[in-house]
């Protein structure tokens, strides 16, 4: 059995300094994410943690920074244990200048043949990166109804 890799493409109407920043930004992360606002030196082999409403989401280790052209960190989440046994995923993301525009490849790969997390970011990814063009194009983000299912549930941390 091979093992799944998650591909998207996109493309903003904006700069790569602009949308590198808000890739690394702790402000920009916590708005398009969702409320996962990343933390980091950003330097390689520094720790990455997303964190919402105080509670630890996603960690891991960044393995490549160039801005503005490419960013790469391991990817463990850790809100639901139904993945807690899965090993660290592995996510870059590749930024190109074409002319008025960037395009934006996310490349997420490094998992398990049966891993759970890719079924879980296979749905995410879209709509995370949906919302990062949104606020980079219009300055607003979009809705997440996992989300909002989370917030009735009583899932989040307080």
């Amino acid at each position: 059995m091979s093992k799944p890799v998650f591909i998207y493409v996109s493309y903003i109407a904006s700069t790569p300094e602009k949308v590198f920043r808000a890739l690394t930004s702790h402000e920009a992360t916590g708005k398009f994410w969702f409320g996962n606002a990343a933390t980091s030196e950003w330097k390689v082999g520094s720790p990455v943690t997303f964190h919402r409403e105080g509670r630890l989401i996603i960690k891991g280790e960044v393995l490549e920074y160039d801005p503005p052209r490419k960013l790469a960190y391991t990817f463990k989440p850790m809100h639901d244990e139904l993945y807690s046994g899965e090993q660290p995923s592995r996510v870059v993301f590749d930024l190109e200048q074409q002319r008025d525009q960037v395009k934006l490849t996310v490349n997420h790969d490094d998992f398990a043949p049966d891993s759970k997390v890719f079924a879980g970011i296979s749905n995410g990814w879209p709509l995370v990166l949906s919302s990062l063009k949104s606020y980079l194009e219009t300055n607003r983000v979009l809705w997440a109804p996992w989300y909002d299912k989370e917030k009735a549930e009583g899932c989040s941390a307080s």
